[in-house]
C-alpha cells in the first residue's frame, strides 16, 4: 500500500496547470484530494481528467476566490467543517498582474493571491494541521524571487508598479513566509518547504492582455515546460520520505536549491510575518 494511501491533501488553484498536474500525481498514489478552484466548469473538467488517470480517486472540491480574504476565511472554515484532518496543503495558487489592481481589502491583488492566501490559509488550517501530524506545508515559490527585495513602505507597489516586480516580490514572500512557518512549528511533526517549478506552459498570465499578455504566451510557446513536468516538485515534497524531516527548504527539480540571499534574511522574514498578521487580523 502507498504511504500516501487516504492521506488528505488540500491542494490550491487545483484545476488546471501546476495544481491539476500536483493532483492527478497525488491522486494515482492513493491520497485523497481536496482542490480549491475558483472556476466551477474548470473545476468539473479537472475531476474528469483526474479520475481518466486513477478511477478509484476520492476527491472533493471547494470554490473560493482566494483574491479576497474573506473568501479565504470562509474556505478554512469549510475546510475545518469538512475535514477530519490535515495531511498536505500545498499552496499553489497564484497569478501575475499587468496593471495595478486593489481588492476590497485595499490589497494590491499580487500580494493578495500569491502571499496573504498562501499565508491565511496556513494559519487558518494550522491547528488541524498539527493535530494531523506527521504532515506536510508545500508553498509553490518560483526562481523570479531573484533580484527581488521587499520595501516595507510600499508592500502594495503603490508607487511604482511593474506586474513583473511584484511578481517577484510576492515569490519572494512565499519563500521568506516558509522559512518563518518552519520556525514556527519546529518540533509539531510538520514540515514546511517550498519550490519552483519552472517555466510552465499553464493558464499562467492568459488575463493578460495587449503586449505583455502577448509576450507570456509567446515565451511560453518557445521555453516552457509542461505542467506535468512542473508539478514534479510539489509532488515531491508532497510525498517523499527522504523529505519527512526537512523543513524551511527550497527545491529546485526535487533536489534542495539555494535561494537568493534576500530570500535567506530571517529578520526580514519575521517582519513580514508581523506585518502580513496585522493585515490578516490575527495574533503575530
Amino acid at each position: 500500500m502507498s504511504q500516501m494511501q487516504d492521506k488528505i491533501c488540500v491542494i490550491t488553484g487545483a484545476t488546471s496547470g501546476v495544481g491539476l498536474q500536483t493532483a492527478i500525481g497525488l491522486a494515482v498514489v492513493g491520497a485523497r484530494l481536496v482542490l480549491i478552484g475558483r472556476d466551477p466548469a474548470r473545476g468539473v473538467a479537472a475531476v474528469d481528467m483526474i479520475k481518466r488517470r486513477a478511477p478509484s480517486a476520492d476527491i472533493a472540491i471547494h470554490y473560493a476566490d482566494l483574491v479576497r480574504l474573506d473568501k479565504v476565511r470562509d474556505l478554512g472554515a469549510a475546510l475545518h467543517a469538512a475535514l477530519p484532518r490535515i495531511d498536505v496543503l500545498i499552496n499553489n495558487a497564484g497569478a501575475i498582474f499587468q496593471r495595478r489592481e486593489s481588492t476590497a481589502y485595499g490589497l494590491e491583488k499580487t500580494f493578495a493571491l500569491n502571499h496573504m492566501a498562501y499565508f491565511l490559509l496556513s494559519e487558518l488550517l494550522r491547528e488541524r494541521i498539527v493535530a494531523s501530524a506527521p504532515s506536510r506545508i508545500v508553498n509553490v515559490a518560483s526562481e523570479a524571487h531573484r533580484g527581488a527585495t521587499l520595501d516595507f513602505d510600499d508592500l502594495q507597489s503603490e508607487r511604482r508598479y511593474s506586474g513583473f516586480r511584484a511578481y517577484q516580490r510576492s515569490k519572494l514572500c512565499n519563500i521568506l513566509f516558509t522559512r518563518e512557518l518552519a520556525r514556527r512549528l519546529d518540533g509539531t511533526g510538520v514540515t514546511v518547504n517550498c519550490l519552483h517549478p519552472g517555466f510552465v506552459a499553464s493558464r499562467f498570465g492568459d488575463d493578460n492582455g495587449g503586449l505583455f499578455g502577448v509576450a507570456v504566451k509567446l515565451a511560453k510557446r518557445i521555453a516552457a515546460i509542461t505542467p506535468e513536468r512542473g508539478a514534479a516538485t510539489s509532488v515531491y515534497l508532497a510525498t517523499s520520505p527522504d523529505v519527512a524531516a526537512r523543513t524551511g527548504g527550497y527545491y529546485d527539480k526535487c533536489r534542495l536549491a539555494t535561494p537568493s540571499a534576500a530570500a535567506q534574511d530571517d529578520a526580514v522574514a519575521r517582519r513580514l510575518w508581523e506585518v502580513s498578521a496585522r493585515i490578516a487580523g490575527i495574533a503575530p
